[in-house]
């Protein structure tokens, strides 16, 4: 799939997401070796086993040369479905404060919500479904910044050009 197909025919701006496993897996270091990677989201639940993970991630694509743009807080609260009350299943604001450590943007939470799985499970993702929702609102949040700050990446990347 990378190495296959064209990528920016024509001009067009292509975007390939890859969820990689948590941490330091072969499969990160094998993709950021093999691949023109824009940047890499790092992405990890509020509770501290998690944010140990996320760190030696981001201090592996450093190490790598790759871009972090910044972290993400997934599973970050669950609201009942019936009577709004907010719980802190997993903790909160752990990702938030990972980021500030570590120097990086901060790019939004996910709550946990069951419509993400159940849309998985049917094909039709939350985003579809309910554009709407507060899951569907966070996911959108968090792509438009990582989209903003590819594209001015993708700017800087290109030659100046010369005055004739």
């Amino acid at each position: 799939l990378l190495h296959d197909l064209p990528w920016g025919a024509e001009g067009d701006l292509d975007y390939l997401i890859v969820d990689l496993p948590p941490g330091t897996s072969d499969a990160s270091m094998s993709m950021a070796q093999e691949a023109p990677i824009a940047g890499t989201v790092i992405v990890t639940t509020p509770n501290s086993v998690a944010l140990e993970d996320a760190m030696k991630a981001v201090m592996m694509f450093e190490k790598l040369q790759v871009p972090v743009f910044g972290v993400v807080e997934n599973m970050s609260y669950f609201a009942c479905p019936h009577c709004g009350e907010r719980t802190d299943i997993f903790g909160h604001g752990g990702a938030r404060e990972a980021a500030e450590e570590l120097g990086l943007d901060f790019l939004g939470e996910i709550p946990l919500d069951v419509r993400v799985r159940e849309g998985g499970d049917s094909g039709v993702p939350i985003m579809v479904s309910d554009p709407d929702s507060p899951v569907s609102q966070a996911i959108m949040e968090i792509a438009q910044k990582v989209a903003a700050k590819t594209s001015v990446q993708h700017f800087f990347a290109q030659p100046a050009a010369t005055a004739g």
